[in-house]
């Protein structure tokens, strides 16, 4: 997993509430195995004006030319609820965004982020709602965040602070899923399996 320290991208806003996971990635779109490949169906039934996704839809934000290549994403309450499908953020980590930033997520949604690199933001609704206005009244409004000071920045330079668990702070920090934070062991499994009696083997 790639490791997250800081990073500045250009944001989009979805300004609705209760984006369920179905929404981010159609159940359509779930026969792959792997995580790559699903950036393309992310929010399918709104990018496209047809099912087999050749007709983008004018009015949706992400195709707005001006958010071209978004990576932060500004959003509203309960984003990710619904179903529990890890597709979600594989589908958000696959089309480029980085941070997810919302007053509140769904708790099986959150730690699915974090799990797969993408870094879920909690902040109060009225700085969310600050940078939703930021964001539309600025052309390539980047936004700034800071993982080692959790701090974030505004397009118009205002600082926010925001808090993340320390477990989940440290795993991205150092790009750690749950399979890289059992290899970090290693040595001591190592050594713990060649010491298995032979009985038991």
């Amino acid at each position: 997993m790639r490791a997250f320290t800081t990073h500045t991208g250009l944001a989009t806003v979805l300004d609705f509430a209760n984006v369920d996971t179905d929404q981010i990635i159609p159940k359509q779109f779930l026969s792959k195995v792997t995580r790559d490949g699903f950036g393309v169906h992310l929010f399918h039934d709104w990018r496209y004006l047809d099912d087999a996704g050749d007709m983008s839809n004018p009015e949706f934000i992400l195709n707005h030319p001006r958010f071209a290549g978004a990576s932060v994403l500004v959003t509203q309450e309960n984003f990710g609820c619904g179903s529990s499908r890890e597709h979600a953020p594989w589908a958000l980590a696959d089309y480029g965004f980085r941070v997810i930033i919302a007053p509140s997520f769904a708790d099986i949604f959150y730690g699915n982020a974090i799990n797969n690199g993408l870094l879920p933001i909690v902040l109060p609704a009225e700085q969310v709602q600050q940078l939703i206005d930021e964001v539309m009244v600025n052309v390539a409004a980047n936004i700034e965040v800071d993982l080692q000071q959790m701090k974030l920045t505004s397009p118009q330079g205002t600082v926010f602070s925001f808090s993340l668990a320390d477990s989940a702070r440290h795993n991205l920090l150092n790009g750690l899923d749950a399979i890289g934070l059992t290899l970090v062991h290693q040595p001591l499994i190592d050594d713990y399996e060649a010491n298995i009696p032979t009985w038991r083997r």
